[in-house]
C-alpha cells in the first residue's frame, strides 16, 4: 500500500451517458517529500512525509531532519506498513503516478466540528412535547442518573457535549478520475473534511 497527502477542493457531480449523475469529491494532490524511513524496527516499517505548510511551531529535532534533507520546514505524517523506498529516496518528491493504476481507495480526515451540541444534533434524540404542559424542556436529554444503587451516571452514555472534529475515514471509495497534469483526484462519493483540509489518501 501507499500513502500521499492531498487537500479537499471541493464536491461536483459527473453526469453519465445514461443520464444519471453521480456526487464526487475533487482532491488536489500536493507535493509530498520523503523525509524519513525506518525499516525493520521491531518488524514494522515506518515512513515519514511532508507537504507545504504555514506551521511554525515544530522542535528543534523536527527542524534539524527538514535542515539535513533540504526541505522546507512543513507538517508532517507519519505511517506505518508501506510499499519499502530506499534510504536513497530521502528528500525525494512522491510519484503520483501510482494512482493511475488503483481504482479504489480508503481516505482519511476530519470531520467538520460542531461545536457544544446537545443531544438531539449529538445524538439524534426525540424532543419532549412542544405544549401541553412542558416548559422550558423541549430540547432536554432528560433523566441520565440511576437509583440509590449504583448512584452514579455509567460511562458513554448518550449527553450534550463537543460534536464533530474528529478522525473518520471511508473505505472503499471508488477513483473516477486522475488528471495527472493538474494533480486533481476524482472520488466517488464524500469523505470527511472541510474545503481545504488535508486528506490522507492509501491505495488498497
Amino acid at each position: 500500500m501507499k500513502y500521499i497527502i492531498g487537500k479537499k477542493a471541493g464536491m461536483s457531480r459527473l453526469f453519465l451517458e445514461n443520464g444519471s449523475s453521480i456526487p464526487v469529491t475533487l482532491i488536489y494532490l500536493i507535493d509530498n517529500y520523503i523525509i524519513d524511513i525506518y525499516n525493520n524496527i521491531n518488524n514494522i516499517s515506518k515512513l515519514k512525509i511532508t507537504i507545504k505548510s504555514n506551521n511554525n511551531k515544530i522542535n528543534k529535532s523536527i527542524l534539524g531532519v527538514f535542515k539535513k534533507n533540504n526541505i522546507k520546514v512543513n507538517k508532517i505524517w507519519e505511517f506505518n506498513n508501506f510499499n519499502k523506498y530506499k534510504n536513497s529516496d530521502i528528500g525525494n518528491k512522491i510519484d503520483i503516478s501510482f494512482l493511475k493504476d488503483i481504482k479504489k481507495v480508503d481516505i482519511t480526515g476530519y470531520s467538520k466540528g460542531k461545536g457544544f451540541s446537545g443531544v438531539i444534533k449529538r445524538w439524534n434524540f426525540k424532543s419532549q412535547d412542544s405544549t401541553h404542559g412542558n416548559s422550558l424542556s423541549h430540547r432536554a436529554p432528560g433523566s441520565i442518573g440511576q437509583n440509590q444503587s449504583p448512584g452514579r451516571v455509567f460511562k458513554n452514555k448518550k449527553m450534550s457535549g463537543h460534536y464533530g472534529c474528529v478522525k473518520v475515514t471511508t473505505k472503499n471509495l471508488k477513483i473516477i478520475d486522475f488528471n495527472i497534469n493538474n494533480k486533481i483526484l476524482v472520488i466517488k462519493g464524500s469523505c470527511s473534511g472541510l474545503i481545504g483540509s488535508n486528506l490522507i489518501i492509501k491505495s488498497i
